[in-house]
């Protein structure tokens, strides 16, 4: 079932595309199963599609425009996100954590013009003639001139009917309060802050969506990898898991493992179960990626599990179970 975004009418399924890792997140992924990962994605029902030009320096909305134009474009909805312009600057070597070479260097600029030439270019990069929904991307340091002056443009932007819905996503809870407070955007995309091992989300955030109408998209939901496989040496935020949250990656392994239930499929369940949820994103590089997620999601889930989980507390009281089966 499709759900609209805040008061918009750009809409999402259960799941997402998040299209980091065929900008060559970490490793290089080949053109053709990037192509594939998109495709097995849409075959799989994904119809809401989310890149920016920071994924390997415009690689990943390349690719994703490529991809999608396959597909008619009224049957999906694209989001990008602005708050980094793309310089020329070829440096030796490749760019940092993803495997291109470094042929660009990112400049943050959340100013009214920076929003209109990021959205240009990446318009061209896309190969489209619309975006669905524009994100303003981790203005942790930049939050002031985000409100000021790249969300006014935003606004703009949605009124003209030049995009459809504005939504700011950052991996930290506090930042998108005030701005789901104090301005008008319909959806929040939310990386690692709303799993089964970190709810911070639950503290002020998803309440205060729900309170004002603003949609959830939940990014990150395996916390980098640690939910998906946890092992010692296993990443969670991108680092080595602390002991403490692997052996609580551990513990909820054994509690699923007892009820017949994969922890990723738990882990996908709990990220959707809030009211605030309209959607989980999940980073897809493969087709066996895409068609996994799909599958887990699906996948039925005994109420007794998370019964047993918030016994052992390990789910909070006031984190909505999902429902069982």
């Amino acid at each position: 079932m499709n759900r609209t975004l805040g008061r918009s009418r750009v809409t999402v399924g259960a799941l997402s595309f998040g299209a980091a890792a065929i900008g060559n997140l970490f490793t290089a992924v080949p053109d053709a199963q990037a192509e594939a990962a998109v495709d097995a994605a849409f075959a799989a029902g994904y119809r809401h599609f989310d890149t920016a030009p920071h994924y390997g320096l415009g690689l990943s909305e390349r690719r994703l425009g490529a991809a999608l134009r396959h597909h008619p474009r009224h049957t999906y909805t694209l989001a990008t996100k602005v708050g980094r312009l793309l310089v020329p600057d070829r440096r030796p070597g490749r760019d940092g954590e993803f495997d291109v070479p470094a042929t660009h260097r990112r400049v943050w600029d959340f100013t009214a013009d920076g929003v209109h030439r990021s959205l240009e270019a990446s318009l061209e990069r896309l190969g489209t003639d619309r975006i669905d929904l524009v994100h303003l991307h981790d203005p942790d340091e930049h939050a002031d001139q985000a409100l000021d002056q790249a969300y006014p443009a935003l606004e703009r932007l949605r009124a003209e009917g030049v995009i459809g819905a504005i939504g700011i996503g950052m991996n930290q809870t506090a930042v998108p309060a005030r701005f789901v407070r104090d301005t008008d955007i319909d959806a929040v995309l939310l990386a690692g802050r709303y799993t089964l091992l970190d709810r911070s989300g639950l503290d002020e955030l998803l309440p205060l969506a729900v309170e004002r109408g603003v949609s959830v998209i939940n990014a990150g939901v395996f916390n980098s990898g640690l939910l998906a496989d946890p092992r010692p040496g296993a990443p969670y935020d991108y680092a080595a898991a602390p002991p403490e949250l692997l052996a609580r990656a551990l513990a909820l392994q054994e509690v699923c493992a007892r009820h017949g239930v994969p922890l990723r499929a738990a882990a996908l369940r709990f990220a959707a179960a809030h009211p605030a949820v309209a959607t989980v994103l999940v980073g897809v590089r493969s087709p066996e990626q895409a068609r996994d997620a799909a599958e887990l999601l699906r996948r039925p889930v005994p109420a007794a599990l998370w019964a047993e989980l918030a016994g052992l507390g390990l789910l909070p009281a006031d984190a909505p179970a999902p429902a069982g089966g």
